[in-house]
């Protein structure tokens, strides 16, 4: 019986599993794919407190070391379902057998939608971001393609505007669909275009495999065209990991998981950190605080169970 499971393996899980050992609980930490989350897609993180500049894998690999350092155990498996047991604990389910805890964080994240085009995989930090923020600095002057038209496109558009060279808008739809006040920010730009009616359909690569363009294809006539461009930043929408928890998690209509300020659940014992809940900001620091608060209250919790 752990005193902590967490689900995740991203800043989110590692910062609570940090946190937890510090207060000398024993935690296992389950990830279905590799340690770290979505950062180590970044090849280059300059806003880490502390690191000048880093790959998002690096860091991943040293918060990992720093956990394991800290005495956490870790299992590389897929949850499937969390189920109460009894009056206080919780059965993790996993394809690898059953975990059993006191207390559970959820810390799943949230995947960026991508358009599951031929070679997409392999250019995701390297060619395809999905954060201006994290990313934006290394297409300083450079031509840049933002795909989506909905809020998070326009904010990550209008802050690529001011470093790039050139910065086009390829948006399914006939209209923008974000907040008047951004589309208006948006226009105002000399650098910026907006295609509308278009979708993205091919990723052009030179000899070398690099990004160089892309090819588009219009909604309406079926007219494709190519655009050249150093990177394209994908605002589609996240995909929150919560439906294996619905169960134990009050999600919102996007699947977003509800938590007090505390990142306590309203199932007793269960806490939630990082992307997958709802919340406005989502960055590496947001997540190791996130991690750090749910840690804390499932410590508090856990020693509410022994008096």
């Amino acid at each position: 019986m752990y005193d902590l499971i967490i689900v995740g393996g991203g800043p989110a899980g590692l910062t609570a599993a940090l946190y937890a050992r510090r207060a000398n609980k024993n935690v296992l930490v389950i990830e279905k794919d590799g340690f770290g989350g979505q950062i180590t897609f970044s090849p280059k993180v300059e806003n880490i407190p502390g690191f000048k500049e880093l790959s998002g894998m690096e860091f991943a690999d040293l918060l990992t070391d720093q956990v394991l350092h800290q005495g956490a155990e870790t299992e590389n498996c897929e949850v499937l379902s969390v189920e109460e047991k009894g009056d206080a604990g919780f059965i993790v389910h996993t394809d690898e057998g059953d975990f059993e805890g006191l207390s559970v964080i959820i810390a799943t994240g949230a995947k960026h939608r991508v358009l599951g085009l031929e070679g997409e995989e392999e250019l995701i930090g390297n060619g395809i971001s999905f954060c201006a923020v994290c990313d934006g600095a290394f297409y300083k002057d450079k031509n840049v393609v933002v795909v989506g038209g909905g809020n998070s496109a326009l904010q990550e558009a209008l802050l690529l505007s001011d470093l790039v060279s050139k910065l086009t808008i390829v948006q399914n739809l006939p209209v923008l669909t974000g907040e008047e006040k951004l589309r208006e920010q948006l226009f105002a730009k000399d650098n910026v275009e907006i295609i509308y009616s278009n979708v993205l359909k091919r990723y052009i690569t030179d000899e070398s495999g690099e990004l160089c363009g892309i090819e588009i294809v219009s909604e309406e006539n079926g007219e494709t065209k190519e655009l050249s461009c150093d990177g394209v930043f994908l605002a589609v929408g996240l995909l929150p990991q919560n439906e294996a928890f619905k169960n134990i998690l009050n999600l919102d209509e996007r699947g977003y998981a509800a938590a007090d300020e505390t990142l306590t659940a309203p199932k007793k014992g269960v806490f939630v950190a990082g992307d997958c809940r709802a919340k406005r900001i989502r960055q590496v620091a947001t997540a190791a605080a996130d991690g750090a608060v749910a840690a804390i209250a499932a410590c508090d919790y856990v020693d509410s169970l022994r008096g």
